[in-house]
């Protein structure tokens, strides 16, 4: 049987109960921890929730830009980012020792994430800090990016990445949000996670061949708690098992 991950950005939306709501059909979610949004009290919820449900915990750090949603490349020197993105990791590590459990992978969020992606410099920094900090846990990113090549030169190991709800440009990157199209519809979606976990493609102008360990469904996207729903009994009706890696 295909076994694939389904991961969500969760923590994200304090006071709401999305994060309780996702999480039956996922099988691993980053928690936000302080960079974007989220604090102590947040990531010990998800990471409370993720323990109910078997879910796999991951750090998701950022930029520390909270009045962008560490969605834009931030000015910052290489010390003072790295020193964040480690009290960020710090956190969810601590928290998860406190409740019994091991943090299981670092998925840098947004602008961190798509910079890493296409920047080696830091796609370094990153690893560097994960190597300091959580040694023995996965790198997550977006797959053949230069995040993947760091970690596979370094031999760490890495979850290389597709996203459900998300456009792709031509060289495999993701479409910038700023652009109209670069959510997909409900319809899309199901289309797309079917040709990530069976084909190992997707489709931009042309398919672009893609070998993933684990699909996104973004916490955010209208309706996720219904199309997290979906995309977990799509992928079962194909044959697919959803689990971590």
């Amino acid at each position: 049987m295909l076994t694939i991950d389904l991961n969500a950005d969760l923590g994200e939306h304090p006071g709401a109960n999305l994060d309780e709501q996702i999480m039956p059909y996922i099988s691993s979610c980053n928690i936000a921890c302080g960079g974007h949004i989220g604090d102590e009290t947040s990531v010990r919820q998800t990471v409370r929730l993720a323990i109910k449900q078997g879910v796999a915990i991951g750090a998701h750090p950022s930029y520390p830009d909270r009045s962008n949603f560490g969605r834009k490349i931030m000015l910052i020197q290489p010390h003072d980012l790295a020193e964040s993105i480690k009290e960020q990791i710090g956190l969810v590590k601590r928290i998860c020792g406190e409740e019994g459990t091991a943090l299981h992978h670092v998925k840098p969020h947004g602008a961190l994430y798509n910079q890493a992606a296409s920047d080696t410099i830091i796609s370094k920094l990153i690893f560097e800090v994960i190597k300091e900090v959580a040694p023995n846990v996965y790198w997550m990113g977006l797959a053949n990016s230069k995040s993947e090549k760091i970690a596979k030169a370094n031999k760490h190991p890495f979850i290389a990445e597709g996203f459900a709800d998300r456009k792709y440009e031509p060289d495999g990157s993701l479409r910038s949000r700023s652009l109209d199209d670069a959510v997909l519809s409900p319809g899309q979606v199901m289309k797309q996670v079917e040709e990530l976990a069976i084909n190992h493609r997707v489709k931009s102008e042309d398919w672009i061949e893609l070998h993933i360990q684990s699909i996104c469904l973004h916490g955010d996207t209208k309706g996720a708690v219904t199309l997290a729903k979906e995309i977990n009994q799509h992928l079962d009706s194909k044959g697919v098992q959803i689990a971590s890696v």
